[in-house]
């Protein structure tokens, strides 16, 4: 069975692969693994997803970085939800015995269960984050990850969701992310260092984001370590 693993960004594919693959690229690891960079967005996400999938992939993985919405989520934590929340909270659930495997397989690393929900967009605002926690009691957010799993449903095979958390909820992402990032969500990198130089304060707080996103990627990197044997497992048939 080929697995596809959907990357939102080119930073992240590191804790996978040492391979670079650019954006919109879909790639063969090896015989039973695809793996696709869709930049950030529910919109990126759809696309590749069904990239992987045309290219043969028969089951789904979402795989990067999250934003922690409960305050007991440290940066570094590993989260494997078994449902996932819209914008408008409506469910989809996870459950299937390759998740129930996955989080046997990865018992050591200490996972996380609960809600994980969308957003279209990046909620950089400390405050944001806590009602929408209030709201959902999601315990994450990330921006592709139920865009992956909607394509899977939509073509009757299982998606499981392996996440990370980079910012904790009580940190305001710095602005000159949301500066920085175009339509296609991407970082520009001359915008970044002109937000800088008219914002030099911004620094602390990108320094402290790199800090907790690498420790979000080392983690990723130890699940990295099991992936032959996640993407090993077959499920039995029909099992979603």
């Amino acid at each position: 069975m080929i697995t596809g693993i959907l990357v939102a960004l080119p930073d992240e594919i590191s804790s996978l692969t040492s391979k670079n693959i650019n954006k919109g690229d879909c790639i063969s690891i090896n015989d039973k693994l695809l793996v696709c960079c869709s930049g950030a967005g529910p919109v990126n996400a759809k696309k590749a997803s069904q990239l992987l999938i045309d290219n043969g992939a028969e089951r789904l993985i979402s795989w990067g970085c999250a934003a922690a919405l409960s305050p007991d989520l440290q940066p570094g934590d590993l989260v494997l939800p078994e449902e996932l929340l819209s914008e408008k909270t409506e469910q989809l659930s996870l459950h299937s015995s390759w998740l129930t495997f996955i989080k046997q397989q990865l018992s050591e690393l200490s996972p996380l269960s609960g809600s994980l929900i969308e957003s279209s967009t990046i909620v950089a605002d400390c405050i944001d984050k806590q009602r929408i926690y209030q709201k959902s009691s999601a315990i994450a957010l990330d921006m592709e990850s139920i865009a992956v799993a909607t394509v899977a449903k939509e073509n009757n095979m299982p998606a499981v969701v392996i996440r990370c958390i980079a910012d904790p909820v009580d940190m305001n992402l710095p602005k000159s992310i949301n500066y920085a990032m175009n339509n296609q969500g991407d970082i520009e990198l001359p915008k970044l260092l002109f937000f800088l130089l008219s914002h030099p304060f911004e620094l602390t707080g990108l320094i402290k984001l790199g800090l907790h996103f690498n420790k979000a990627k080392n983690k990723l990197k130890l699940v990295k370590k099991q992936l032959d044997i996640i993407v090993g497992f077959e499920q039995k048939t029909g099992d979603q």
